[in-house]
């Protein structure tokens, strides 16, 4: 009986696919990739903080002065700052999560050479430019999303590096008398625990160990997916739309 070429390279084409995923994901350690994406995920916290706080006392602030002159100006400004940030995130994203983000339609249109554009200088134009774009609206998305990947980042790094940690460390320190730490447990007579698990001997010490290096691969790789997925969400948002709203 014949086999099917189509499903003999489908088949090759799965095993190649899975083979390249195994093969990534034990070499996470030692791949320079790792490294940016635990860069960029260390950085969301406070850039998101810092993103959110600005955009929300701008709006604030401008939405409290509507009633005068000087509100209009500061929703304005407080518009291009967070398409100027999302144009900053663009690069982060490409240079740290390894995707291709463009930046948004009103920053890659904007040429230095021609100055700032004040009133009666083709400000309208540019007004109108910048509240059409697609992509400005969308930069704000990601501003505020920046706050809550940020903390879902912070926590994963912390508790992955915690975890980690204290698995990796029980052979130098399940001894020490002085050494008083616990990982969602409780640490009694000044025994080293991981979890409920007290470690008080050598041989276990050195299992838990062997489990520390176990999450590391497993952390590394869940934390690279986190990064690529954050990268790629910016990437999408920022898709640029010539024809605008």
């Amino acid at each position: 009986m014949a086999s099917n070429p189509a499903s003999s390279q489908s088949s090759g084409a799965a095993e190649s696919t899975l083979s390249t995923t195994i093969r990534r994901s034990l070499g996470a350690p030692l791949q320079v990739q790792t490294y940016k994406n635990l860069l960029y995920l260390a950085l969301a916290f406070p850039l998101g903080l810092v993103y959110f706080v600005s955009l929300v006392f701008g709006v604030a602030l401008g939405v409290g002065l509507l009633i005068t002159w000087i509100g209009l100006p500061i929703l304005l400004v407080t518009l291009f700052a967070a398409t100027a940030v999302a144009g900053f995130e663009a690069a982060l994203a490409r240079y740290l999560g390894d995707v291709n983000a463009s930046v948004p339609t009103f920053l890659a249109e904007f040429d230095v050479s021609d100055g700032l554009v004040f009133p009666g200088n083709g400000f309208v134009d540019a007004v109108k430019r910048l509240v059409t774009a697609r992509t400005t609206w969308t930069s704000v998305v990601l501003v505020l999303a920046k706050f809550g990947f940020g903390l879902l980042s912070f926590v994963a790094l912390t508790v992955s590096g915690a975890v980690t940690g204290a698995f990796l460390a029980a052979p130098f320190i399940y001894d020490d008398p002085d050494v008083v730490l616990g990982i969602s447990g409780m640490v009694v007579d000044g025994d080293y625990t991981v979890g409920p698990w007290v470690v008080d001997t050598f041989p276990e010490a050195l299992v838990a160990s062997v489990v520390g290096v176990v999450f590391l691969f497993v952390a590394l790789n869940l934390l690279n997916s986190l990064a690529r997925f954050h990268a790629r969400y910016t990437a999408n948002l920022l898709q640029v739309d010539d024809e605008g709203l």
